[in-house]
């Protein structure tokens, strides 16, 4: 990204109150994306891999703030560019990868209301796949018979077209249910039936909770439940493919609620779910599907209640003897975010002071010295070096900033120096520590 490029005002908006209230923004990463090279070309590798045919499983693995959701979504705005489907969900109470009242499909209901293409990044793009994929095999079924629309014989080779996607998908797992769904989609569109064109929709979407039900509106006797909601993620990926998208990418964050499951059994039941989907990936079970996974050190490491309480897991996704911090193996499925340093949080520093000026219209004021020192009285509190992560420096930065616009007679160099300056910082990284055992003793 070119350093002269103005950022658009909406775009600084978003990305500076996101940034300032801790969060990720959805757009305008690429302003802002500092450090991580490495970690972003090894996940765009597994990218190719996906596109050719291949799938893949990451973990990203960091604490919080650590930059790990920054990360995801600066993936999930790449593969969008690039023609991939994208479905993105964070883990909860209420959603988890398997569980006795619906929480697992939850998540599946989760990730489809959330599929997200290029031209609709909000998300909710499942009709306009469908639709657009409609549109598309029509337009290809005219141009090559030369048949004009109203035909009755383009309306056949139509139908063939339709027909020659729907067989390659009865081969997989409940793939034909899959595919009568998607031809009796089809057809209500044709005849405009906007009424079962939403009773498909909602199959898809995981809204029947009774076979009978699904069988007395559609004629198809399975629903999709708990324990089959995988499945039908695998079956979307390559009807996706088939559709003219370049796969699929599902992404889930915030393992960390597998983690503070306080019954055992089900969390084992979670991990059990989870090698299901980390084996397909990488025995070739899976095709055109990408998964990320995001999770904090102790929500995979402890040996207790984490990823590695599963030894089937442990055994697959622990680090080698050779890897250390500052020598990773990015090729391995577990990536572990090291800390930004103070070089790279000097340059995003220097970013975000530009955007700030240019949003509010005034002369940048924060020298390359100020944001020097700055950056020097952060990184120099006691802890920093084991506790300091992006998400406080950054909100610390904005609420500088904010604090010099709104009050020009202050001087950014008094408030540096401020014992109350220091006394903030000093007690952020209390915090951290506290933050980090509470969590390691739930």
């Amino acid at each position: 990204m070119p350093e002269n490029r103005k950022v658009p005002r909406r775009i600084a908006r978003t990305v500076l109150n996101s940034l300032k209230g801790g969060v990720v923004p959805r757009i305008g990463l690429p302003y802002v994306t500092v450090g991580r090279k490495n970690e972003i070309q090894a996940l765009l590798h597994d990218v190719d891999i996906i596109s050719e045919g291949g799938a893949s499983f990451r973990f990203i693995v960091g604490r919080y703030g650590s930059g790990k959701s920054f990360l995801i979504q600066t993936i999930r705005n790449y593969v969008m560019d690039k023609g991939f489907i994208v479905a993105d969900a964070d883990l909860s109470p209420e959603r988890r990868l398997q569980g006795t009242r619906g929480q697992g499909l939850a998540t599946y209901r989760e990730l489809i209301g959330n599929l997200s293409t290029k031209t609709r990044p909000e998300g909710g793009a499942l009709t306009l796949v469908l639709d657009r994929w409609i549109s598309t095999v029509q337009m290809q079924a005219a141009q090559e018979s030369g048949l004009m629309p109203g035909d009755p014989g383009l309306t056949k080779a139509v139908d063939r077209k339709i027909f020659e996607v729907t067989a390659q998908l009865s081969e997989l797992v409940h793939g034909f249910e899959f595919a009568t769904l998607l031809s009796r989609y089809y057809h209500a569109y044709v005849q405009g039936d906007d009424q079962t064109k939403m009773k498909v929709i909602r199959w898809f979407r995981g809204e029947y909770s009774l076979k009978r039900e699904a069988k007395a509106e559609l004629a198809v006797n399975i629903i999709i439940t708990d324990d089959d909601w995988y499945d039908y993620l695998k079956l979307f990926a390559v009807f996706f493919r088939l559709a003219g998208y370049a796969g699929m990418m599902i992404m889930i964050d915030e393992l960390v609620n597998i983690y503070k499951i306080p019954n055992s059994i089900t969390r084992q039941y979670n991990y059990e779910k989870m090698l299901t989907m980390y084996n397909d990936t990488l025995q070739g079970k899976a095709r055109y599907l990408g998964i990320i996974m995001g999770a904090t050190p102790q929500a995979v490491e402890d040996r207790r209640r984490g990823v590695y309480s599963y030894e089937a897991l442990r055994s697959r996704l622990a680090e080698g003897k050779f890897s250390r911090p500052g020598t990773r193996d990015l090729l391995a499925p577990v990536i572990r975010l090291d800390p930004l340093n103070a070089e790279e949080m000097l340059v995003l520093c220097g970013k975000l002071a530009a955007m700030h000026a240019d949003l509010y219209d005034y002369e940048k004021q924060v020298s390359d010295e100020d944001l020097a020192v700055f950056v020097q009285l952060e990184f120099s509190r006691i802890g920093a070096d084991a506790n300091i992560t992006p998400r406080e420096v950054i909100r610390d930065f904005i609420e500088l900033l904010d604090l010099l616009y709104q009050n020009p007679e202050l001087d950014i160099r008094s408030l540096l120096e401020s014992e109350d300056f220091s006394y903030a910082k000093s007690e952020a990284v209390s915090d951290q520590k506290t933050d980090a055992y509470a969590e390691f003793t739930l």
